[in-house]
């Protein structure tokens, strides 16, 4: 209790410098926090664009996006016919242009695909998707921004398409987007006679294994993954997970050093103090607990100060209009235990050369020091 109190009356005499220390490491956990957060949320709202009632994905090997995959219709009418398999959507992804507006994902899918079975729909009718000529369906955000309405033509590209349905729906990435009948994408994109994935959920889901060995025999070009398997394995995945560990790590990176130059200081400005404890029994072990402490303790203050400041922007962030259902302010737990581990870890290691340093102090010599 002496130990602790020594610490705290240590920190307590510097509150403008352990402030800028403490707020340093707080902004550094909300950073990694938000950023972490953002990212890991687009992972897997883009890995629910293929998981919305299926089980298996199938797509072409060795390809780096799947906006370049091909899977050739025969494939999707072979694998609907094996008797293991409940349903096989095809799928084409590509993305389009419109006035003011770069980039719009659209989706070529066939009437019967999952994601518009669930779609709130606030004009038209379900039935007509398919049935309309060269009719598209539209995300509410994208009838919002195209300024498009029910029955009348949107520019898509360099053609206009007639508005025939526009749905509500809870991935950011479908709300924004353009639905096609699957033969009008692959027309529009010039892709006759292939899709981008096939979304397959089976009748019994221990048949995985069996399914995926049938998929690599008769298709030698494909490959079969479970939607976990999946998310794990595609690159762009991998890249967006990386870089959001990496700038988060960074950024505790410059937090740590504010709280390695809050030590050094406050180190150097108490050097009579140290030898004083010296000569009064404290041991190196002693000098080194004290200053590791001080650093602890302003590490895990920063970092829950940092949790609080991470979650509200999180929050915040989903309430803006413009970035509705791009946004999950789900909190992993995981993700929130390793962000503070590495915020005491990055404490721990800025105390380390002012401990080294305080250990090193002779009591005859600091006695005399200026």
């Amino acid at each position: 209790m002496i130990f602790l109190k020594l610490i705290l009356t240590n920190l307590s005499r510097h509150r403008v410098r352990t402030g800028i220390s403490i707020a340093g490491i707080a902004f550094s956990v909300a950073a990694m926090l938000t950023v972490v957060t953002i990212l890991q949320g687009a992972v897997a709202m883009f890995s629910g664009l293929l998981s919305d009632n299926s089980q298996i994905v199938v797509f072409e090997k060795d390809v780096s996006d799947l906006f370049f995959s091909s899977v050739p219709n025969s494939a999707v009418q072979q694998i609907r016919s094996w008797s293991m398999v409940d349903h096989a959507n095809p799928v084409l992804f590509g993305v389009v242009s419109s006035t003011d507006h770069p980039i719009i994902t659209c989706f070529g899918v066939t009437a019967q695909d999952a994601r518009l079975n669930s779609a709130k729909w606030v004009a038209g009718r379900r039935a007509d998707f398919g049935a309309v000529k060269d009719g598209v369906i539209l995300g509410q955000r994208a009838a919002d921004f195209l300024k498009a309405k029910l029955g009348e033509p949107v520019a898509i590209g360099y053609e206009k398409f007639p508005v025939i349905g526009i749905v509500k729906l809870k991935n950011g990435f479908e709300d924004g987007g353009v639905f096609m009948p699957l033969p009008l994408a692959q027309q529009f994109f010039h892709k006759e006679g292939s899709s981008s994935v096939i979304t397959v959920k089976l009748k019994n889901r221990g048949d995985a294994a069996v399914f995926k060995q049938m998929v690599a025999q008769k298709f030698p070009t494909l490959i079969a993954l479970r939607n976990q398997e999946f998310d794990h394995s595609y690159s762009q995945f991998k890249i967006l997970k990386a870089t959001a560990w990496a700038v988060g790590i960074c950024g505790l990176l410059l937090g740590g050093l504010g709280v390695a130059n809050t030590m050094i200081m406050s180190v150097f400005t108490r050097i009579r103090e140290l030898a004083i404890l010296r000569v009064n029994g404290f041991s190196n072990g002693q000098i080194a607990g004290m200053i590791f402490g001080e650093s602890g303790i302003v590490s895990l203050i920063g970092a829950v100060a940092g949790l609080m400041i991470g979650g509200v922007v999180i929050v915040g962030l989903k309430m803006i209009p413009a970035l509705h259902g791009y946004i999950d302010s789900h909190l992993q737990p995981w993700v929130m235990i390793a962000v503070v581990v590495l915020a005491l870890l990055t404490g721990v290691a800025g105390a380390l050369y002012p401990a080294m340093y305080a250990m090193r102090v002779r009591a005859v010599e600091a006695l005399r020091f200026e």
